[in-house]
């Protein structure tokens, strides 16, 4: 079987079962309150390029609050966007709603996406993702309108992972809050609620591998349907929650130089290092750090949240957005709990 039918038929059947989420809301119910782009006219936005360990530029959205002096000595908040995305899809508009509130905040690209660097395009590097985070803490730690003793972290979707990894060994990052999260590694290896087996997953392992000798011999790369460019009769209700937000104007975007037709497909040669990710083993020992996990009670992800919620150490609060779906809580002001994350992060990131 060829990399792309194999990915197809696991993408579309085990890793997004049909089940897994109700798709019945009418598109326009769905996306009722959507405001990806939101432009706040309340804070300061300005591009930034920073370094992280890897010597690799990071590119981020930094933001401050109306009236923030040079030495104002706020808090921060690092911004993740969801998996296979870039800065302007969802974690700009989080960003910039904190920042309305008081807090600085950053919004990045994760390596090998957006503007930040890193080839091959969209490669997968769970290691390299939780290092941007650290990075942005040091870029942050560094401004003097900044206060580096409180300095948290958010991450959407996929990040939500990146930043509970980054956090278990950067004790800088004093508070982590995540939003739809998914813990990328459980879902490669078992798919969303267990449906992928292991003889599945090994046919992935060794179709990667194979792939993987046909880009080093100069072969042509092959990218995951992350999501799909067109729908069809029998595309899958997560993919079509996932399409109503990556291949419409409500958040279509792609970077300068970038196809955007490929936002959210990975590198498939690159997508099995996620098996070797597990960002939650070692969750409780951020304790007695905050942490606040959001989803949608609706969400097919949901499963990410509670799991992280059962292992992790207090204090911890798991919190639900009645009505919402996955995707919803990417940029449906109505729905995203904005208040409550304001709170989250005034409180733990208060200071003594």
């Amino acid at each position: 079987m060829k990399p792309t039918t194999l990915l197809l038929a696991l993408l579309a059947s085990p890793l997004v079962p049909h089940s897994a989420w109700a798709s019945d809301a009418p598109a326009a119910t769905r996306t009722t309150g959507a405001d990806n782009f939101y432009r706040s006219d309340r804070v300061t936005g300005e591009r930034v390029r920073f370094k992280n360990q890897y010597q690799m530029e990071v590119v981020g959205t930094l933001y401050r609050p109306e009236g923030l002096g040079r030495d104002g000595r706020a808090p921060a908040v690092v911004v993740g966007h969801p998996m296979g995305a870039v800065k302007e899809q969802s974690s700009q508009l989080y960003a910039q709603k904190l920042a309305e509130q008081g807090f600085v905040t950053l919004a990045i690209d994760l390596s090998f996406w957006g503007e930040s660097a890193g080839t091959p395009r969209h490669l997968v590097s769970p290691e390299i993702y939780s290092d941007d985070i650290s990075a942005a803490v040091d870029f942050l730690s560094t401004q003097s309108f900044v206060d580096p003793e409180r300095v948290g972290g958010l991450g959407i979707c996929g990040s939500g992972s990146f930043v509970i990894s980054a956090a278990k060994i950067d004790p800088r990052i004093k508070a982590i809050a995540t939003v739809s999260m998914y813990d990328m590694g459980a879902a490669v290896r078992q798919g969303l609620n267990n449906a992928q087996s292991m003889d599945q997953r090994n046919e992935m392992i060794q179709a990667a591998a194979q792939q993987r000798l046909v880009e080093f011999k100069g072969g042509q790369r092959v990218y995951v349907p992350g999501t799909v460019n067109t729908l069809e009769p029998d595309t899958p209700d997560v993919q079509r929650e996932f399409f109503d937000f990556y291949r419409t104007p409500r958040g279509a975007y792609a970077a300068a130089g970038e196809r955007p037709e490929l936002t959210t497909q990975p590198l498939f040669s690159s997508l099995v290092k996620f098996i070797n990710f597990h960002p939650f083993n070692d969750i409780e020992t951020l304790s007695p750090r905050p942490m606040l996990f959001i989803s949608g009670d609706t969400a097919h992800s949901r499963e990410f949240s509670e799991d992280a919620y059962r292992r992790a150490g207090q204090p911890k609060e798991l919190y639900w957005v009645k009505g919402a779906g996955h995707v919803d809580l990417y940029d449906r002001t109505d729905l995203i709990p904005f208040a409550k994350l304001t709170a989250f992060f005034q409180q733990s990131l208060a200071g003594k």
